[in-house]
């Protein structure tokens, strides 16, 4: 896995990380079990501070991505199986809250409802599509 941070966004290098190991696990680059750099070595390659790179992995944890082991660093979580419903839940108001504020900059911006839920079918099947955990159907 390699990640690049671009040190001219807006978003913070912490949410950049975060957003990087993600897309990882999303398109199975990443898998339950897999190890990731540690703090130290991970801030050394990119030229960030060790903060930044702990910042993002213990949202990682929060987020039921990583888990944290005391000696084996930091792995990536089997997040399926111990996601409760309660956190599914939040999960999917924080997924629909998200949507949410993208339509109302696409009606801001002069973008019709039909143009957004094109652009947002589009989006989602080309995730779906190039996520290899799960079949098709299981996908549907």
């Amino acid at each position: 896995m390699i990640l690049s941070i671009d040190f001219n966004s807006e978003e913070p290098i912490y949410l950049q990380i975060r957003s990087q190991i993600v897309h990882a696990v999303a398109t199975g680059e990443l898998q339950s079990g897999d190890a990731l750099p540690s703090v130290r070595s991970l801030a050394a390659d990119l030229g960030v501070n060790m903060h930044t790179v702990n910042k993002a992995y213990a949202v990682l944890r929060d987020e039921g991505y990583a888990t944290m082991r005391r000696g084996s660093g930091v792995v990536i979580a089997d997040r399926a199986a111990s996601l409760s419903p309660e956190t599914r839940s939040l999960d999917r108001d924080r997924l629909a809250e998200e949507l949410r504020r993208l339509a109302l900059e696409h009606r801001a911006q002069g973008g019709s409802k039909e143009e957004f839920v094109t652009l947002a079918a589009a989006q989602a099947a080309a995730a779906y599509d190039a996520a290899p955990n799960g079949s098709a159907a299981e996908r549907g």
